[in-house]
């Protein structure tokens, strides 16, 4: 199987001191490209350390929404001169967090339509983080999308009305740890989606899926994300990583096999 994690965070602390041993689990496990959200300004440059003779790293850039208040923002112009970059292959990750705070809700849309501005003009995929938002966001992608606008609802958790509106909308569903489990109701959800509009996630090191809940959570995992989908979907776990591989390609615009 190949598998390709479209969402993980492998530059952050928790994977400083074994890093390597990681990467290594992530190879054995089939895991072929990872894709590198940015969150704010120092994981931009921290994600450029990362290296492996036989996993890529596809870089992005863009500021989380609990990061839209620090004391130096990035201008439109400067994420627009970092993702027209030929090495970064999308915008964000970006999007709404209202669990966090609400305090910053103008900001964070602002900061939203900035990404989406961006991701549009430079072609790319535009990465959307969800947290208590949902109605907001996609009102927010409704009101952006002009036919160009293309991008990933990372960590999907909504209903599948949500969904719906969401492919409507031109968007793609990143299925991770959340979708395993028990009483969340996101398996069953996507489940009953087109394949064709999946992609498979960790978001490492963050929602590992069962049955590593609650632990840090890392690339290799993907497989228990992928087997407990193919017995809601009655497919096999090889197909699922096949297609939605293929979907992540399609998206990005790369070639990862």
């Amino acid at each position: 199987m190949i598998f390709t994690d479209t969402h993980s965070h492998l530059y952050v602390k928790e994977f400083q001191e074994d890093l390597e041993d990681v990467l290594n689990r992530a190879d054995e496990a089939g895991v072929r490209a990872i894709f590198l959200p940015g969150i704010d300004r120092d994981s931009l440059q921290e994600m450029e350390k990362l290296t492996h003779t036989r996993i890529r790293f596809f870089k992005m850039a863009g500021i989380h929404p609990c990061s839209v208040q620090e004391s130096a923002p990035v201008t439109e112009i400067e994420l627009f001169d970092l993702c027209s970059q030929p090495n970064r292959h999308g915008v964000g990750e970006t999007g709404l967090d209202y669990y966090w705070s609400r305090d910053s809700i103008p900001q964070q849309k602002e900061s939203l339509r900035m990404h989406c501005r961006v991701a549009k003009a430079v072609g790319k995929p535009v990465i959307l983080h969800n947290r208590d938002s949902s109605a907001d966001l996609l009102d927010l992608i409704k009101e952006q999308q002009d036919g160009s606008l293309k991008g990933i609802w990372h960590c999907f958790t909504g209903s599948a009305e949500e969904a719906k509106r969401a492919l409507d909308l031109g968007l793609f569903l990143g299925v991770g740890g959340v979708s395993t489990f028990k009483n969340s109701g996101v398996g069953e959800v996507v489940s009953t989606l087109p394949l064709e509009s999946l992609l498979l996630e960790t978001d490492a090191p963050y929602l590992a899926p069962v049955p590593f809940r609650g632990k840090r959570n890392e690339p290799s995992y993907l497989i228990h994300i992928a087997e407990h989908l193919s017995g809601l979907m009655e497919v096999s776990p090889e197909h699922i990583a096949e297609i939605t591989t293929q979907n992540a390609e399609r998206l990005f615009g790369v070639t990862i096999r």
